[in-house]
């Protein structure tokens, strides 16, 4: 179906690079995708001229297959989510986004309690911005993103936002055994012998740890793979990451605070206009709360820079 409505779009433009902006997707990308179609098939589908792009006499002969496809594809999914709206017209929704966090659950949990009735849905994704995207078009309510320091996101126009937390510092997660893991915090240059672990995927979070790096005059080796990968490495002694404060302590691993905080993120909660955020914001900043809390060492960071969220509500 991709290939068909990029056939249709090319078609209804005249143009590769109009098609292209149509599609949301580069010029190259869609020239790519066409050669690839006309050579699975053998033979050209567009004339490309000065003018712009011409279907040949396969292309029209496969467009007009192709236009009853595209149309009937849309509309079965124009239909079903009409009736799966119907579904859940019957009481009140909340679509919620959030990049992964250890407040999640507690959060969940909080909202349908108060919540009752509601139709609470949850969708976590490594891309901040994917999720600021399906905010502003309308396919979630709220999210509840990071944006790492020095990389801002860029919220769609019209969104509104409540920060929960203008900088949470991020922690620094190693073996048990490793020299630094017997201090209470650790200075980045004692880590800079180091594989460091980074998942490229996360929006900012590899060109947040860059800068550090580059700001403190050092050049560790980095190693990319996602939180899984990480934690197996991290136990074994292969390699040190940056974590979440709020991440409960292991038995096989230790979670530690950098001197200084170099690295931090900033805590958003961005919902679209009209939607009620009191009781959602409230019972995140609860659940925050108790996940501090449930973290020792981060309690005592809070606790020391006098942060509201130490403080018992």
């Amino acid at each position: 179906m991709r290939h068909l409505r990029a056939l249709c779009a090319i078609a209804d433009t005249g143009s590769l690079h109009q098609a292209a902006r149509r599609l949301g997707v580069s010029q190259p990308s869609l020239t790519t995708q066409l050669r690839r179609i006309e050579n699975t098939l053998g033979a050209e589908l567009f004339r490309r001229e000065r003018t712009g792009c011409r279907p040949t006499l396969l292309g029209r002969s496969v467009l007009s297959r192709a236009r009853p496809l595209v149309d009937g594809m849309t509309a079965l999914v124009s239909d079903a989510k009409a009736e799966a709206d119907a579904v859940r017209a019957s009481g009140p929704r909340l679509r919620i986004g959030c990049t992964a966090s250890r407040v999640i659950g507690g959060w969940l949990r909080r909202l349908r309690l108060r919540l009752p009735g509601t139709d609470i849905s949850l969708r976590v994704d490594v891309s901040a911005r994917a999720l600021l995207r399906d905010v502003g078009a309308g396919g979630l309510d709220v999210a509840f993103v990071h944006e790492v320091e020095g990389c801002p996101l860029a919220v769609p126009d019209g969104l509104e936002q409540r920060v929960l937390l203008d900088r949470e510092p991020q922690f620094i997660s190693m073996a048990r055994d490793h020299p630094a893991a017997g201090r209470p915090v650790v200075d980045l240059v004692d880590l800079a012998a180091d594989r460091w672990m980074v998942d490229p995927t996360v929006d900012g979070e590899w060109d947040g740890l860059r800068r550090v790096f580059d700001e403190a005059g050092l050049a560790p080796t980095v190693l990319h793979g996602d939180y899984l990968t990480a934690a197996s490495l991290i136990v074994l002694g292969e390699a040190v990451a940056p974590c979440q404060p709020t991440s409960g302590p292991r038995d096989d691993m230790a979670i530690r605070p950098l001197r200084d905080d170099p690295l931090a993120v900033r805590l958003l909660l961005v919902s679209r206009p009209g939607v009620d955020t009191a009781t959602v914001y409230g019972e995140l900043e609860a659940a925050y709360r108790e996940a501090a809390r449930r973290a020792a060492g981060y309690h005592q960071w809070l606790l020391r820079n006098r942060s509201p969220l130490a403080r018992t509500p």
